[in-house]
């Protein structure tokens, strides 16, 4: 299961003009969604505005249920990099997420699984998006509303997280729907998304259309 966060980010919030959530937006991608490193991110045709968010990612290790924030770092398996890919004319038209951000292609992940205690997460991971090269988005995971316990504690009232599921954590301001013009994926972008510690997240973005 592909669990996601939308609005998490103070910037991506405040660029997107909303307040601050009081609780954690949650949708789900599927796991039909899911590529690797230097696989394309294939665009259909019926979408009209993709649009980039780079992500840290959280995969569970252990079986959770009722976590407490206290406690949910131990139930972590490691940290990776997402691509939470979105066709933001379907996310506005419809009012939702979950189908949207689910396309095939739609969630990179990788380039590898770290374990917690080779980087620190409590001081803040630098993130950061580019395409050709380009910084989009630069931030910091301090700059989370909610943090992964908290994350991991939310989502586990009452549902369970099994090992394997991923969180991914909320994306960062700069996203190509709140630029002047906005930026939209095109055929032939590289997506780049770098993560201190846990490396650079690589895909091509692949048109069929070459729109």
């Amino acid at each position: 299961m592909i669990w996601a966060v939308g609005l998490n980010y103070r910037d991506h919030v405040a660029e997107s003009g909303r307040p601050l959530p009081e609780a954690p937006t949650l949708f789900a991608k599927s796991p039909g969604s899911v590529i690797g490193p230097d696989a394309p991110i294939v665009i259909p045709g019926h979408v009209q505005q993709p649009d980039y968010e780079g992500e840290l990612a959280v995969v569970i290790g252990t079986r959770a249920r009722d976590v407490s924030a206290e406690d949910a770092l131990q139930y972590v398996g490691g940290l990776t990099i997402a691509h939470d890919v979105s066709a933001r004319d379907h996310q506005y038209t419809t009012g939702q997420f979950t189908w949207s951000k689910s396309f095939d292609t739609f969630c990179p992940l990788g380039p590898e699984v770290v374990s917690l205690d080779e980087v620190d997460l409590a001081a803040g991971l630098g993130i950061e998006t580019r395409v050709n090269g380009e910084v989009m988005q630069a931030s910091n995971t301090n700059e989370l509303v909610f943090d992964v316990p908290t994350l991991i504690a939310w989502i586990t009232q009452g549902l369970t997280l099994e090992p394997g599921d991923v969180i991914l954590t909320g994306t960062p301001g700069g996203v190509g729907a709140a630029r002047t013009p906005p930026r939209w994926l095109r055929n032939g972008d590289i997506v780049e998304i770098s993560i201190d510690g846990l490396g650079t997240l690589r895909n091509p973005v692949v048109r069929p259309d070459h729109q």
